[in-house]
């Protein structure tokens, strides 16, 4: 049977192949797409190229000025905010919104702490904002540059593959990441995303006004715990929290028109299907 988040992806990429930029001597991956409107900046988590969020780039196409990235095979997340922030430099996309899921959501709490003067506005989006015991859980426990890659992708090909039985909800997604986790993720860019959160640096206290700062959760996702969600919004602080019930680790592919209706209100755009209440410091999905 096909599946059309696959295909719809595939589509996307084919019209959009992934563009290659190199900042500070590492190789960028990454979509720089629009001239006109505010501007975004998406970075992915472990299992996403820059193509992952192609639903809202497709719906933001021509409205936002967009550019989406993929991590290199080098660095970590100190490494990577300096990149960053050339980039957005170097792109003229100064005063962006920067938003980042998982891995991505602590790259971009660290970017936007770090850089300010950069950014107008941070979305934490189904992350962590501490890595204290990161190393005492596999993956992060082994050896991540040493241990055989086949180990390392065969332990999220395991996690993913019991939603591939026709009953999860979340079928296609899974058949989607395990396409990432195969292949479309080459060996070095894996062990180095991996790495980066085993190694990731204390998060900086952040800045940016409440209003210009929102986080995203999803009820049911298996790897940010309960707990782990309340400490991002004790540590973010945010002006509004989207919060789904039933989306997984990754609501901008299993519920995209939603997570569209969030970036439209956080750079301020009009034409939301999904109207939120106005003033609510929590919003649920």
């Amino acid at each position: 049977m096909s599946n059309p988040l696959i295909k719809n992806r595939d589509r996307f990429a084919a019209s959009h192949p992934e563009q290659r930029f190199i900042v500070n001597g590492r190789n960028w991956g990454g979509l720089r797409m629009g001239d006109n409107g505010p501007a975004l900046v998406l970075i992915p988590g472990t299992l996403g190229r820059s193509d992952i969020f192609w639903q809202q780039i497709e719906a933001l196409q021509g409205r936002a000025r967009i550019l989406s990235l993929s991590y290199p095979s080098e660095g970590g997340i100190k490494e990577w905010g300096e990149d960053i922030a050339a980039l957005i430099r170097q792109h003229k996309l100064e005063g962006a919104v920067i938003l980042g899921s998982s891995l991505g959501g602590y790259t971009a709490q660290y970017v936007a702490a770090t850089y300010p003067d950069l950014v107008s506005g941070l979305v934490a989006a189904n992350t962590l904002s501490s890595t204290g015991d990161i190393q005492e859980r596999p993956p992060y426990s082994l050896d991540l540059m040493a241990v055989p890659i086949d180990q390392l992708r065969q332990g999220f090909t395991n996690g993913l593959t019991q939603w591939c039985d026709g009953v999860s909800p979340y079928q296609q997604l899974a058949e989607l990441l395990l396409l990432e986790v195969g292949g479309r993720i080459p060996e070095g860019e894996m062990r180095a995303r991996l790495n980066a959160l085993k190694i990731a640096p204390s998060l900086p206290e952040q800045s940016l006004p409440e209003n210009r700062r929102w986080t995203i959760e999803s009820e049911d996702d298996h790897l940010i715990s309960a707990d782990m969600r309340e400490e991002v919004r004790t540590v973010v602080q945010p002006g509004r929290a989207f919060i789904f019930g039933e989306a997984s680790h990754f609501p901008y592919v299993t519920r995209p028109e939603n997570y569209t209706a969030m970036l439209e209100e956080v750079l301020g755009l009009e034409g939301g299907d999904v109207p939120f209440p106005k003033g609510s410091a929590e919003v649920r999905l």
